[in-house]
């Protein structure tokens, strides 16, 4: 038989079958829909991380405290309170040479109260650096000063949403806002800047790094730390320089007794990405069963069909084909299925991958719609593998046939 004649027989049998070749295709379909969805999410997942710390600044480099391996999350990131990293350091550290601007942080969620009203936000203690650093500028008013923090002011900058929220119209520089049982007054508002590294910036509350760390939290220590490099080019030294530096002023010895995690925008860009990658392919793996089920089916319904077609096979043996044209015709209609299923599967996938991205979007993430070559590659990889796999054994079985025996079959 033509080639063309195998695949509109085919076809036509899975026409005159209409409810049991869309179940037979329907394990495929789910696999290769599956894969394609979270090639496009976990392809979105890092767009978001790239576009997220991008937006902090790729020539940044940040201090936390407590120690790592080399891929691993330091310390302090896993919940444990380390109490090793000062403001001092940071101070120190500003005054290296590639280093343009450096601050501390200290965090916390409290309650905001101003003339009877009430909101919950982000405090953050922070240098006089911020705005250099973060590349933030201000609507109103001005950041605090170096003088503001030697003296512990009691002084804020508050996020645009938080002028929003509490003081609509009314001019917020001046007033007096309370935090736990201190009052600040307020001398400057951010300009809107959305979420920037996962956080609002819009909803943050900026005290001296001094005042936060005595007044609101009561804590000498910080933290982490940041600093801008003045170019991508001496990031690498500047990090060396750093790790030096706080050896030095924590009296340290070796790298191994370090008590802090020296780590670049690139370095965090990188991990983040090499976590995503595993994922993806961890979750790939766990859908591969359900395309293995969905072979099965598929195996079964051939033979199935192989039952139901024994006199036609015999009929046509007799006639003249051969074992390799009737094995031919059942493992191309067994790639046919897998095919037809492999790109429903396909275009389910790119639409519900589609919508994801839009909802994301909506919800204002800075989420890229993407599918790549490689989850279509695998998708249609897959599909052939499981065609040829589970078509195999039918194809084998109804080419075996005696066709004597096939023509005389009830």
């Amino acid at each position: 038989m033509l080639f063309t004649t195998i695949i509109k027989t085919s076809l036509n049998n899975l026409r005159g079958q209409k409810t049991r070749s869309f179940l037979t295709m329907l394990g495929i379909i789910i696999g290769i829909s599956s894969i394609i969805i979270i090639t496009s999410v976990v392809a979105g997942a890092q767009s978001l991380i790239t576009n997220q710390l991008g937006s902090i600044g790729v020539n940044l480099v940040g201090v936390l405290a407590g120690s790592s391996d080399e891929d691993g999350p330091p310390t302090a990131a896993l919940g444990i309170i380390i109490t090793s990293l000062k403001d001092e350091d940071t101070e120190a550290i500003s005054k290296l040479p590639h280093v343009i601007a450096a601050s501390s942080y200290v965090s916390a969620i409290d309650t905001l109260n101003w003339d009877n009203q009430k909101t919950t936000v982000s405090i953050y203690g922070v240098s006089p650096d911020y705005p250099a650093l973060a590349d933030s500028k201000l609507d109103q008013g001005f950041f605090f000063t170096e003088e503001n923090k030697k003296e512990m002011a009691n002084v804020v900058v508050i996020g645009s949403q938080i002028k929003q929220d509490l003081f609509s119209e009314i001019n917020p520089l001046g007033e007096k806002i309370k935090i736990k049982n201190n009052k600040f007054t307020v001398i400057g508002v951010m300009k809107p800047q959305g979420s920037s590294g996962f956080q609002n910036v819009d909803n943050m509350v900026f005290l001296p790094i001094s005042t936060a760390q005595k007044k609101v939290l009561g804590i000498d220590h910080i933290g982490y730390l940041r600093a801008r490099i003045d170019s991508k080019e001496n990031i690498d030294q500047t990090v060396e320089e750093m790790k030096i530096l706080l050896r030095q002023r924590h009296h340290l010895s070796d790298e191994k007794q370090d008590d802090f995690t020296v780590r670049s925008m690139t370095e965090a860009m990188n991990s983040l990405n090499k976590v995503t990658s595993a994922l993806q392919f961890f979750l790939i793996a766990i859908i591969s069963v359900s395309l293995i089920v969905g072979g099965i089916g598929i195996m079964n319904i051939m033979l199935a069909s192989v039952k139901e077609r024994i006199k036609e096979i015999g009929l046509r043996k007799s006639i003249g084909a051969k074992e390799k044209d009737i094995l031919k015709q059942f493992l191309i209609e067994t790639l046919v299925i897998t095919g037809c299923g492999a790109i429903i599967g396909i275009l389910i996938g790119i639409i519900i991958s589609f919508i994801i991205a839009q909802i994301v979007k909506q919800l204002g993430y800075d989420w890229n719609f993407s599918i790549t070559l490689f989850s279509i590659f695998l998708s249609c990889l897959f599909a052939s593998a499981i065609g040829l796999i589970f078509g195999l054994y039918p194809a084998k079985k109804a080419a075996h046939l005696n066709p004597i025996e096939a023509i005389r079959y009830e």
